[in-house]
């Protein structure tokens, strides 16, 4: 696959996965359980939100 593409997919696939968690942990947080019960599932969104802008850096932004 050619870089161009392998980046541009590469970034709305982050982006879209980013978004997702970063919604899902605010209504987690906002709603039904309340900030007490959101603060675990936010510490664990960050971590896999963060897990997977390295994994699109390493994969397609850093050239081999």
């Amino acid at each position: 696959m050619s870089y161009n593409i392998k980046l541009l997919v590469g970034f709305i696939g982050t982006a879209i996965l980013v978004i997702f968690i970063g919604g899902l942990s605010h209504s987690i947080s906002t709603g039904f359980a309340g900030f007490s019960g959101g603060f675990p599932f936010m510490i664990i969104a960050i971590i896999v939100c963060s897990a997977a802008i390295y994994d699109f850096w390493s994969e397609c932004v850093r050239k081999k």
